[in-house]
């Protein structure tokens, strides 16, 4: 339950975040920074309790990767998108009478920005904070983070700068997206997200994926309980 629950507050700041710095007399031209910002923090914040996906499409790259267990798909992902819909709420609460423009978005550009940049996204996650080169590593949150604003700031006038399901929900709620847009999002995201993890098997051969790598996992759980 706690990984659960670190999965909704984390989703819920950033998408908080998201719509206080767009919404009205929001941050401007910097709120990719600010986003970028706050996924930083919650991945240092919640990386040691969940993993810190936030992000649908990122959890079904680790679970490929075999670094999240099947039973824990489904709470990790309703998880991420409760947590939106609580910070699109509080967003319209807080920011009641803002001024909305939703995002125009053309069809095949948006699905390719999208699909480029949270395959970006899931890759980084992947190397960084599932991979044994990397392990123990203390930059991960800021690969992370960096890529999500890096996506905004480049592709953010064509697709919106989603790269996340929970976050096409949450937009969607808050009127910054039509809801018959969110079908862009949600394709290219979870194609996104399952292509990163093949690419990731493919750089790096010597790493285990799916259940052999749960099953190692488990197995060294076991012998540091037994010492």
């Amino acid at each position: 339950m706690n990984k659960y629950i670190t999965e909704l507050l984390g989703t819920f700041f950033l998408v908080f975040t998201i719509g206080c710095t767009v919404l009205g007399n929001g941050a401007g031209a910097l709120a990719p920074l600010a986003i970028g910002s706050a996924l930083v923090v919650m991945v240092f914040a919640g990386g040691h309790i969940s993993g810190a996906h936030y992000n649908p499409a990122v959890t079904l790259g680790v679970w490929m990767r075999g670094k999240c267990e099947t039973k824990d798909v489904p709470g990790y992902m309703i998880s991420q998108i409760v947590g939106a819909m609580l910070a699109a709420s509080a967003v319209k609460y807080l920011k009641a009478g803002a001024a909305i423009t939703p995002i125009s978005v053309a069809t095949v550009p948006a699905l390719v920005a999208e699909f480029l940049f949270t395959f970006a996204l899931v890759f980084v996650v992947l190397n960084v904070a599932t991979a044994k080169g990397t392990s123990g590593n203390s930059f991960y949150g800021l690969a992370i983070g960096f890529t999500v604003m890096t996506g905004a700031f480049a592709v953010g006038n064509i697709s919106g700068g989603v790269f996340n399901p929970a976050v096409a929900v949450g937009i969607s709620m808050m009127g910054l997206s039509a809801w018959a847009n969110i079908w862009i999002y949600l394709l290219a995201n979870f194609a996104a997200g399952a292509a990163a993890a093949l690419a990731f098997g493919v750089v790096n051969p010597g790493e285990n994926m799916g259940r052999v790598a749960l099953r190692q996992s488990r197995a060294v759980e076991e012998v540091s309980a037994d010492r």
